[in-house]
């Protein structure tokens, strides 16, 4: 809401708040209550109080401040609110920095006020005063419907699928389109937590991915040759555990304090995914754990893991089958295997544990659903803006399900057949149309979310060395011991960048601006430019129509 102090001499010396816009159905009250005003008021107001009355019954709309000094109101004429109403609002977020953070008379907007994504519980007493009244906050959502602008939501409530689409951009959807403004400021740096977002679990998919490689590695016949010591796979799974257990803990706290922020991710359509993650993780560590820690056969207890993937996935599933506005066709992206390719992990650890019909339960589910997530993202609907055009690292998303699918079936079945051989020669096509355009995944900027794109390299590798025993042969092996050390070697390229933009460039969580979009698009989005073959296109069919027109009307003279 935009209020600027009254310049007139008399009063420039006066302190002034802002009062609320009368609502429509309390006209009445309000009338009577500045009749009173005026008639305490000096003969030059009450002339001005009469006039700006007569202006609202007319327009049905005025702001107004009261002065404490003298406490009457002076009232602004109708054409003056207008030129106000015309001010853009800036893309540095300061105009929304939180609740009713406009700039006011006779103090600043709060600059950064990051408490509106704090744990509604953590800051109750320091929200009870600051926030405003319900019927503030309703002469708010008014004053948006009428045009006023201003922010007609709280950071708690939740944003709309559709709107991460029209706000955002990239195939992560972690940038904001020029024309759209933040609820936070962009020119300042963030609180740590917020900036820390859930797809820091990645980098734990990726080093956890690494320890199931290098155990096969280890123990495999087919890679008996190479004689890998079993302490690459222990100093990996000690690595694994320990940033596991960081990034759980400091999403914990975040969880604890800043939950509203949460919240927003877990809305978000590409982020939502990543909360499957942590329990692959936990799976990819007991599948990968060394021999010297656990020398006997796995308890069936540590099926405990699959259980909250398992209601997670029921939520999300039944978003997709349920349609609305989170249905696969509109929220698809390539991150929306992470939400599938758990359940093949699951399947194979039942069936290391001995329960072969759960892991068949959970190898039939997540088969089904891995064929109607391909089917959507390779038939490129209008619907789903997250697939970019130009390649990216999330591409390698496609490898993940069909190569954990084959190594589910083989463990599953006892053996690598016809449907496990089929699933890893489709994630090998996909793998190999990727490798052979390699020269398009330059120029992205880095992203922690980028070792989420690790673990299917990984993944198809193990699937190999699964391919190498069934059928042993010299090129089996070498496919195998070739990209079991190409996803090592990516494995550790992002480590090393990931330790430079941490500890060196200080760059690794820079504001997470996804998270603090609007709920409502408060500036008017800019339309591309027409294309000239595009004009010449729909020339030609305007043209095509009146020639159709015309000759059916000559042919309707004619019969006449």
């Amino acid at each position: 809401m935009d209020k600027r102090p009254v310049t007139s001499p008399s009063f420039r010396n006066s302190h002034f708040v802002d009062i609320h816009e009368v609502l429509p159905e309390e006209e009445e009250e309000e009338e009577e209550g500045i009749a009173r005003e005026a008639e305490k008021a000096d003969n030059s107001f009450s002339r001005n109080t009469k006039i700006n009355r007569q202006m609202k019954r007319s327009d049905g709309s005025f702001s107004r401040q009261l002065s404490l000094e003298t406490g009457f109101s002076v009232l602004r004429s109708e054409s003056k609110a207008k030129d106000w109403r015309k001010v853009n609002l800036p893309r540095s977020g300061r105009s929304f920095g939180g609740f009713d953070s406009v700039t006011r008379v006779g103090m600043e907007g709060r600059r950064g006020d990051f408490s509106i994504f704090k744990t509604k519980s953590s800051n109750l007493s320091k929200q009870n005063s600051l926030l405003p009244t319900r019927k503030e906050r309703d002469v708010e959502s008014q004053r948006t419907n009428d045009g006023y602008g201003g922010v007609d939501e709280s950071a708690n409530e939740s944003v709309p699928a559709g709107r991460y689409f029209a706000a955002l951009r990239g195939p992560e959807l972690d940038q904001v389109k020029d024309y759209e403004d933040i609820l936070l400021p962009k020119d300042e740096k963030w609180p740590f937590l917020l900036r820390f977002p859930i797809g820091c679990f990645g980098i734990c998919l990726g080093l956890s991915s690494q320890v199931v490689l290098w155990h096969a590695l280890a123990t495999s016949p087919a890679t008996k040759f190479l004689n890998i010591s079993p302490f690459i796979n222990l100093a990996l799974w000690l690595l694994a555990v320990s940033v596991l257990f960081c990034v759980s803990f400091t999403y914990i706290f975040k969880c604890i304090f800043y939950f509203e922020a949460v919240k927003r991710e877990f809305f978000h359509p590409v982020r939502v995914n990543f909360f499957f993650a942590p329990w692959v993780v936990c799976m990819f560590l007991v599948l990968g754990v060394p021999p010297a820690l656990a020398p006997g056969k796995l308890h069936p207890a540590i099926c405990i893991f699959m259980a909250p993937y398992f209601l997670l996935e029921l939520k999300i599933y039944g978003q997709w089958l349920s349609g609305g506005k989170r249905r696969l066709c509109k929220v698809a992206n390539p991150s929306s295997h992470l939400s599938v390719v758990g359940n093949f992990v699951g399947a194979i650890l039942a069936a290391k544990v001995g329960w072969d019909e759960a892991a068949k339960f959970l190898w039939a589910v997540g088969f089904a659903h891995y064929l109607v997530v391909f089917v959507t993202l390779y038939q490129r609907l209008p619907t789903s803006e997250a697939l970019p055009k130009e390649l990216h690292p999330v591409y390698s998303m496609f490898i993940a399900a069909p190569s954990a699918a084959s190594i589910a079936w083989e463990t599953i079945y006892g053996g690598f057949d016809g449907l496990s051989r089929t699933c890893y020669f489709i994630a090998l096509f996909l793998y190999v149309s990727l490798v052979v355009r390699i020269n398009f995944f330059t120029g992205f900027r880095f992203s922690v979310a980028w070792w989420s794109y690790t673990f299917p390299m990984t993944t198809f590798s193990v699937a190999t060395i699964k391919y190498a025993e069934q059928v042993p042969s010299v090129p089996s092996k070498g496919l195998a011991v070739i990209l079991s050390l190409l996803s090592s070697a990516m494995v550790s390229v992002l480590f090393v960048s990931t330790l430079l933009h941490a500890f060196v460039w200080q760059t690794l969580f820079p504001n997470d601006l996804a998270i603090a979009i609007t709920k409502t698009r408060l500036g008017k989005e800019k339309k591309p430019f027409k294309r000239a073959y595009d004009i010449k296109r729909w020339t030609k069919q305007a043209l095509t129509k009146n020639n159709l027109v015309t000759k059916d009307t000559d042919e309707a003279k004619e019969e006449d």
